[in-house]
């Protein structure tokens, strides 16, 4: 897996507007480095991977957003996580007694499953973060600035998938989820026009909306999201039941299909909320 990219950015080819569309988490690919310190084996890696969002999101550059997504699966590195939001046990000789079992390198997957063999090495948590951690954000940063500086405020839609019942290991096991959830921290990471033209635009395709719950937005909504410097971040989980089988990671068609386009819609109907803020 080593041609696996850790970013790969898809320039607008549409007239460009103030969006920034990232996926951190619709990758698979376990680099050989990495393959060898980690107990998972494909369907493992495939069950908590964000599969298929890039899909959803690919019309983003025709609308003149830009896209940037990684190959790479979480379980190598969490691109929605702090380089130093680490478990001490994930991570051998790590001087932080934290428990973040699903940090920037995860310790058990969200069904409870173990992730890794043993602890890694700190020498292999400083590869993973120069590889793939820092070449991702830096590219993502240098993006985001790029369309602030040319329109003096840009949106940015982080897309995620979420499980559609909560896991053993999440806050809400056993229970159903909306089918769509928009994080913004609780308003903190963008304005509320934006979060609002989401809700708006999912409510009424007939889907269930349930703003921050349970998920308000990771690392990435919170460094990103900041509305008085004119970036706006928000997160939007997709239930995966609406576009797949969750058991066996086939695509049910129709669900795609009718999930891309609303998301090319909501790409849309951001970048016009953008131009107002």
């Amino acid at each position: 897996m080593s041609e696996a990219r850790a970013v790969v950015v898809v320039e607008p080819t549409g007239e460009p507007v103030p969006v920034v569309v990232e996926v951190p988490h619709a990758g698979t690919a376990v680099p050989d480095e990495v393959r060898g310190e980690l107990l998972l084996d494909g369907d493992g890696v495939r069950r908590d991977a964000d599969l298929y969002v890039d899909r959803l999101y690919a019309e983003a550059p025709a609308l003149g957003a830009t896209l940037v997504y990684t190959e790479i699966s979480r379980f190598v590195v969490d691109l929605n996580r702090a380089p130093d939001d680490v478990d001490a046990r994930a991570v051998a000789g790590w001087p932080i007694a934290r428990e973040a079992p699903r940090g920037l390198i995860w310790r058990v997957a969200t069904d409870g499953t173990p992730v890794l063999r043993e602890p890694i090495p700190r020498a292999s948590w400083a590869r993973r973060v120069e590889r793939y951690h820092a070449p991702y954000h830096a590219a993502l940063d240098r993006v985001i600035e790029n369309v602030r500086a040319r329109f003096g405020r840009v949106v940015i839609l982080s897309g995620h998938s979420m499980p559609s019942v909560g896991k053993a290991t999440h806050a809400d096991p056993g229970r159903r989820r909306a089918d769509v959830v928009p994080g913004d921290r609780r308003g903190a990471s963008c304005s509320p026009r934006v979060t609002a033209a989401a809700m708006a635009l999912f409510s009424g395709a007939g889907m269930s909306v349930a703003p921050n719950e349970p998920y308000q937005g990771g690392e990435t909504t919170r460094r990103l999201g900041r509305p008085d410097a004119g970036r706006h971040a928000l997160q939007v989980e997709l239930n995966r039941d609406l576009y797949m089988d969750e058991a066996t990671f086939a695509i049910r068609d129709d669900g795609l299909a009718r999930l891309r386009a609303l998301c090319g819609r909501l790409v849309a109907s951001l970048g016009e909320v953008a131009k107002t803020l």
